[in-house]
């Protein structure tokens, strides 16, 4: 039984073959990882991958901003410390757009890159598996038991080169 970061990297030379053996390779190894150098249609619904949470972070969080922009400057200007100014009256919200938009925009984001950072789990101590990995190779990669057998599988699927991989001690301990 091979342990927990035991793998074979397999390198495919475009991104059709990579999907090409994406789609076999699921249906003896359904738990896999591709990687490109730039996205490729269709290869998250081969590797059985859902939709992201993150548009629903940013989203909430926007919303979160724009309420709370809209709160303190009705609290300020009808409760906290009303000014008649002009006959105008206290809760004028046009004049409270620029901020409104701009604490959405500055809540969205924020909450977006810590949102990113929290569910990709970064900053991470993982080595690369390969140094030209997402820079100009198609690549999967197959963690587990029976690396011989998923050896010879990429081979036969046409990929370029296949190789043994150990992460073994990249997790600082």
């Amino acid at each position: 039984m091979a342990e927990k970061g035991q793998g074979v990297l397999g390198f495919f030379d475009s991104p059709q073959s990579l999907v090409e053996a994406a789609r076999k390779v699921r249906v003896h190894y359904p738990d896999f990882e591709a990687f490109t150098p730039y996205p490729v249609h269709g290869l998250d619904e081969l590797q059985g991958l859902s939709r992201s949470p993150l548009p629903f972070v940013t989203f909430s969080a926007g919303l979160t901003g724009c309420v709370l922009g809209f709160l303190f400057q009705y609290w300020t200007s009808v409760v906290d410390w009303p000014l008649n100014v002009g006959g105008k009256p206290l809760n004028s919200w046009p004049a409270f757009v620029p901020v409104m938009f701009e604490l959405t925009i500055l809540f969205a984001g924020v909450s977006t890159v810590f949102a990113m950072f929290w569910m990709n789990k970064l900053p991470c101590k993982q080595k690369a598996l390969d140094p030209s990995l997402t820079c100009d190779q198609f690549a999967l990669w197959i963690e587990g038991d029976h690396l011989e057998e998923a050896q010879d599988t990429l081979k036969k699927l046409g990929a370029q080169r296949v190789r043994h991989v150990s992460t073994q001690n990249w997790f600082g301990s």
